[in-house]
């Protein structure tokens, strides 16, 4: 994980936030450093301020938001080490395959060194063997795999943990204090875990998901075009919208969504792993999206990137799934009104070598560089929750006495 810091635009340059300051340089320049760090902490604070009270505001968050420590989601590895292997999780440098696994990597022809161990290429080797010449080992294989992969996701999270969710219940907090006037926050994630659910349900948010709010709980996307209002207990007033009210998109589906023999989608406690809406790791990732619910949840993604005034955050996604990275290259060319945030703890890294990393890394630094609205935050998921304002702590006088700050900053 790298320092603390942010790239702005503005200056095309890196701004450290907590400098370290070198022993043996003299008292004037450690004074300098630490006027530098509290200008480029207050010019961060006030730009998410206005960024985040945008007329509509888009988050995308990918697998980073549930991995770590604290979190403990499991990681892209931890699938493979689980799926492949006879000893999981010991601790071992050393793992055997199991029996199965063993058969069915050298029938689809998987090299380990070249592909290196991802779940999600050996998945998609499997499933292309099974659309020509079905196996029984291939088939028992990725059954199981989709087995461990539903329980992984599912059963990590512990009720008893409060401090477990900390990050996720900042993060929500915060961006819920949005003002009712504007557009309810939508947040996209392609993580199949309950996490931000379990996060707002710990604290009294609501959460619309485009499931109906009757037993039992089935898809239908009309549900996302509804909102919930306060009403007066006297009189014919309108109602005001209700504060903590926010849009999730789960794009790749849910551990907690089964798919039923007539094709509908509803909430059950475990589903088997046949039954479970879910788009596993493969790289027919972008085809799967053309199904439903995906469709109708990707569409969605398409239009709220398309939207005027608009400030997309990108956090804990490493731009590995085409179909979704590529639409935000498209807006940030196509839409004069977005505003893109993107937040990761190895930024400075991965703008750095992009070439060796990814492509949408460069495309988008460099579209940085030139000026365009894109900001990289190097952070944690947990630390960029803490680095959030609070969207309400400003009056009137101290929002005006802001903005003419802003204006009087050289640039």
């Amino acid at each position: 994980m790298g320092k603390p810091m942010f790239f702005s635009p503005e200056t095309a340059s890196w701004k450290e936030l907590n400098p370290a300051s070198p022993d043996g340089i003299a008292a004037e320049e450690k004074k300098r450093i630490a006027a530098a760090a509290k200008t480029s902490k207050e010019e961060l604070k006030a730009f998410l301020l206005s960024s985040l009270q945008m007329q509509h505001l888009v988050v995308l968050a990918g697998s980073g938001t549930s991995l770590g420590t604290i979190t403990k989601g499991p990681s892209m590895w931890d699938l493979w080490d689980y799926c492949v292997h006879s000893n999981p999780g010991t601790g071992k440098d050393v793992r055997q395959l199991t029996p199965l696994a063993s058969k069915v990597i050298t029938e689809v022809g998987y090299d380990s060194k070249a592909e290196k161990e991802n779940i999600e290429a050996l998945l998609s080797r499997c499933e292309a063997l099974l659309q020509v010449k079905p196996t029984k080992d291939v088939t028992d294989f990725v059954t199981e795999s989709k087995r461990v992969i539903l329980n992984k996701c599912s059963k990590f999270l512990n009720s008893a943990d409060d401090n477990q969710l900390a990050a996720h219940r900042t993060f929500l907090h915060r961006l819920s204090r949005r003002r009712v006037r504007d557009s309810r926050l939508k947040l996209f994630t392609t993580n199949y875990d309950l996490c931000y659910e379990n996060a707002a349900g710990r604290q009294g948010l609501v959460v619309l998901d485009g499931f109906s709010f009757t037993q039992p709980r089935n898809f239908d996307p009309r549900f996302f075009a509804y909102d919930i209002v306060r009403r007066p207990l006297t009189g014919e007033e309108i109602g005001t919208p209700l504060e903590g009210v926010f849009h999730l998109y789960k794009l790749h589906g849910s551990v907690n969504w089964s798919r039923n023999g007539d094709g509908e989608i509803a909430m059950v406690p475990l589903p088997t792993p046949e039954e479970a809406c879910l788009i596993y790791p493969a790289k027919g990732k972008y085809q799967q999206t053309y199904v439903q619910p995906h469709l109708e949840l990707i569409s969605r993604y398409f239009a709220g990137l398309r939207e005027p005034n608009t400030c997309l955050l990108v956090v804990g996604f490493g731009f590995n799934d085409d179909h979704l990275a590529e639409p935000i290259l498209t807006a940030v060319q196509t839409n004069p009104h977005l505003r893109v945030i993107i937040i990761n703890p190895s930024a400075d890294d991965l703008t750095a070598r992009p070439m060796e990393k990814n492509k949408y890394w460069e495309t988008l630094f460099n579209l940085a560089k030139r000026g365009e609205d894109v900001w990289l935050i190097n952070a944690s998921f947990a630390d960029f929750a803490n680095i959030i304002p609070d969207l309400k702590s400003l009056t009137p006088a101290q929002r005006l006495e802001r903005d003419i700050k802003t204006l009087a900053t050289p640039r």
